[in-house]
């Protein structure tokens, strides 16, 4: 038995792994979904980006996790690769899905294009939070119009700091037992680091023909790809 711990990206929780939890456990493994601090049940709580971090150790820590078969979508991708090089031996395996990667001292932000510029400026605009994306964020990424409802009626504001704070490296990520999961329709390429990452030959490449958020579009698909990830 492994322990999937999931780590959802920007402004979602816990909940929206609820479609994918149920095939994970069927197949008889521990599965733990966080909500990172600020977010969902977990609103008004100061976080930044180690505070993130710090949620993930200590979770795996306090539940004495083994095995762990850690995964982060999308922003979720920077704090657990940073938590994946501090919980030693627990670790089993992680997996990106369609996130970031974090680099030692560059913040989410700024990996964005226009470096980070329209990130940082909706932020400062927003008292110090990513405002939620509207209904037309999510359109083209394969989800249904109640799929996209239920994402948008759950998704709370995003503490600010956890983007535009840089991110620690205790361990090089290319050391890490990976699979990046690359979402077809959310973009024809992995960016440059990730490329880099797979090349370096510990990492596996995998790909599923849907968009950005596919535990709400793909959950059994994804659910399949997590075990597949985990030895199954």
């Amino acid at each position: 038995m492994v322990n999937f711990v999931l780590v959802a990206g920007a402004r979602l929780g816990a909940w929206a792994w609820g479609d994918v939890v149920p095939h994970l456990r069927a197949a008889g493994h521990g599965v733990h979904p966080l909500t990172l601090s600020g977010l969902a049940d977990k609103q008004g709580v100061p976080a930044g980006q180690q505070t993130h971090v710090q949620d993930i150790v200590a979770a795996i820590e306090r539940l004495d996790l083994r095995e762990v078969v850690l995964v982060g979508h999308s922003y979720g991708g920077i704090p657990v690769g940073q938590a994946a090089a501090r919980i030693g031996d627990r670790l089993a395996h992680v997996v990106f899905v369609d996130s970031g990667v974090p680099v030692d001292g560059r913040s989410f932000a700024a990996s964005w294009p226009d470096g980070g510029a329209a990130l940082t400026a909706a932020i400062t605009g927003n008292d110090g939070f990513w405002p939620r994306a509207s209904a037309a964020h999510f359109e083209g990424h394969d989800l249904t119009d109640e799929q996209i409802a239920r994402i948008v009626t759950g998704s709370t504001p995003h503490p600010g700091a956890t983007l535009t704070e840089p991110a620690v490296l205790t361990r090089p990520l290319g050391e890490l037992p990976a699979t990046y999961l690359r979402c077809l329709l959310a973009g024809e390429e992995p960016d440059e680091d990730v490329a880099a990452l797979v090349a370096g030959g510990q990492w596996r490449l995998v790909e599923l023909a849907t968009g950005h958020w596919p535990m709400f579009s793909r959950p059994a698909e994804l659910a399949r790809i997590l075990l597949d990830a985990a030895g199954e």
